[in-house]
């Protein structure tokens, strides 16, 4: 990447100020379930003890939308980073003002602290100038680590735009994910094959256009199918279908074909009379889906294809589930392509959400080349697009 990364900065004995991603999910009992994204900004933090720096982290949780409220606190997060770093984490309860400046003003080298949730103040979500400079002020050197959040143009991902920090830079995570995009969009191993999974068209049509341009085969899963098999003449029952993007998809079909793209959709599927996990459900073909039931999974037939498909591929790129998996009935199709995945040779690379998610249930992530922390991030590069958090990350004088 041609951004700064935290090597080519001096961070030692200073303040750095690194934007975290601990937006972790919680049980029913209000413990941490899942604690990946504070595990992988452990190697920017022991790097910045390396370097006897002072480390202020900071993290959105939830959507409090502006207002303090105790169950998007930031504590337990600070209580599960203490136990991983076997070493004292300040919990600082505010992200601004006093009690963060003052809180900061005690630290020490080698002093670790993390500020109270973003999001209990308006000016994070609304990239508020004042509020990023009070922010910003509490740092002397900026490390964006937030991959997660690098799409959102919220005042802690881009306001060092506004001219306050003087040295802002990438941390080993987002360079991590900055790098294994670009080996599978930039310079990749070849053949490439993407497979793009979940409910909508609309939410896909940039990134397939774009990578029209750069894979050799597309899969496609997932409720989007049915646009498609609908699009293309056939009946799909009731299918979740976009009647709107119609048209976009022959556009789309019509588009792989000019770019010498193999397409590939799903040719069976696991139907069922409703959206429900008890409901009588039967595997057909993609002609023969009943008038009144909706396909939940693609089926065995299908994860044969799409098995076949990847035998020779170099590259692999995953986002989005194939069928309904949080429902086990119409999880097949899903664990199918995570076992795929796990078990090819090829450079494999997994979108974050419930792609992510599929692969930590079956215990397989280990086997993956790489997962991202970042779904809406992710899917914004595969648009082609720079993220804002990221291309706030300009040198400065």
């Amino acid at each position: 990447m041609d951004r700064l990364f935290i090597k080519d900065i001096n961070v030692r004995g200073k303040k750095v100020l690194v934007r975290v991603d601990f937006n972790v999910p919680f049980d029913s009992q209000g413990n941490i379930s899942d604690d990946t994204r504070i595990r992988s900004a452990l190697p920017t933090i022991n790097y910045l003890l390396d370097e006897n720096a002072s480390i202020i982290l900071a993290s959105h949780l939830g959507r409090p939308k502006g207002k303090a409220m105790p169950e998007f606190s930031l504590r337990p997060v600070a209580k599960r980073l203490k136990r991983l770093l076997d070493k004292e984490v300040i919990f600082v309860e505010d992200c601004i003002g006093d009690k963060a400046s003052d809180a900061i003003g005690k630290m020490q080298p080698g002093d670790i602290a993390l500020l109270e949730n973003l999001r209990f103040h308006d000016g994070e979500e609304n990239n508020d100038p004042e509020f990023a400079n009070a922010f910003l002020s509490l740092g002397e050197v900026f490390i964006q680590e937030a991959f997660g959040n690098c799409h959102r143009k919220h005042a802690s991902m881009v306001g060092m735009t506004y001219g306050h920090m003087p040295h802002a830079a990438a941390g080993f995570l987002v360079k991590k994910e900055i790098d294994y995009f670009e080996k599978a969009i930039k310079a990749p191993m070849r053949p490439v094959v993407a497979i793009l999974g979940g409910a909508k068209v609309s939410d896909k049509v940039l990134v397939i256009e774009n990578l029209a341009e750069s894979v050799d085969k597309l899969l496609i899963g997932g409720a989007m199918t049915f646009t498609f098999l609908k699009a293309m003449g056939y009946d799909v029952g009731k299918s979740l279908v976009e009647d709107t993007m119609l048209d976009t998809a022959l556009k789309i079909i019509e588009k792989l074909k000019k770019e010498n793209v193999k397409f590939y959709l799903p040719v069976d599927f696991v139907v069922a009379e409703r959206f429900d996990a008890n409901a009588a459900s039967k595997i057909v073909t993609y002609q023969e889906i009943p008038s009144d039931w909706m396909a939940l999974d693609i089926g065995p037939a299908s994860t044969k294809l799409f098995r076949e498909t990847l035998d020779d591929a170099k590259t692999i790129l995953w986002n989005g589930p194939m069928g309904a998996f949080e429902m086990d009935a119409y999880s097949r199709g899903t664990y199918a392509m995570v076992d795929a995945l796990a078990n090819s040779h090829a450079l494999t690379i997994v979108g974050g959400g419930d792609t992510d998610l599929a692969f930590h249930k079956t215990g397989e992530s280990y086997k993956v080349s790489f997962i991202s922390t970042g779904g809406g991030a992710f899917l914004k590069l595969l648009e082609g697009k720079e993220l804002p958090g990221i291309g706030a990350l300009t040198k400065s004088e």
